[in-house]
């Protein structure tokens, strides 16, 4: 894991600029456990100061993923959230009907990992994925499409 100061250091090195809201940003999502949105580190950081805006929040967390100390996925309703990547591999079954998210096996995607590098010389992000479909729950609750329709 990635102590704050070393993520303002190294984004220094890299040219980039590091405000007193941007450094506090690193700080408490380098702290946060669990995915969260925007929205919600946003409020956090509201409870410290009320000198950040979301816009700010937004684009740091942006940052962090482009520069791979942060995870970005979209795991329901179209927004998306973002972990420190000490949060590991996994792949996160999202029902597309209750939002219910499953966190599956990541070793599921060790193969297809490979396959892209193989066939395409393509590494792929797959340390965070989200797959939509629908749960057992919902399933059930569905009507069968497959009935012959005559």
């Amino acid at each position: 894991m990635y102590h704050h100061k070393q993520i303002v250091n190294t984004l220094k090195e890299r040219g980039y600029r590091i405000t007193p809201q941007r450094e506090l940003i690193v700080q408490i999502f380098s702290q946060i456990e669990k995915h969260q949105s925007v929205e919600e580190i946003f409020d956090s950081l509201q409870k410290i100061t009320t000198a950040i805006n979301l816009a700010t929040v937004y684009r740091t967390l942006e940052l962090l993923w482009r520069e791979g100390f942060a995870q970005r996925n979209d795991l329901s309703d179209g927004r998306v959230f973002f972990a420190p990547p000490i949060h590991g591999t996994h792949i996160h079954l999202v029902c597309r009907k209750c939002n219910q998210v499953i966190d599956a096996d990541a070793e599921s995607v060790l193969a297809l990992d490979a396959e892209f590098i193989d066939k395409y010389n393509f590494k792929a992000d797959l340390d965070h994925i989200s797959i939509f479909g629908v749960c057992e729950g919902c399933d059930q609750n569905e009507p069968d499409l497959e009935e012959d329709v005559e």
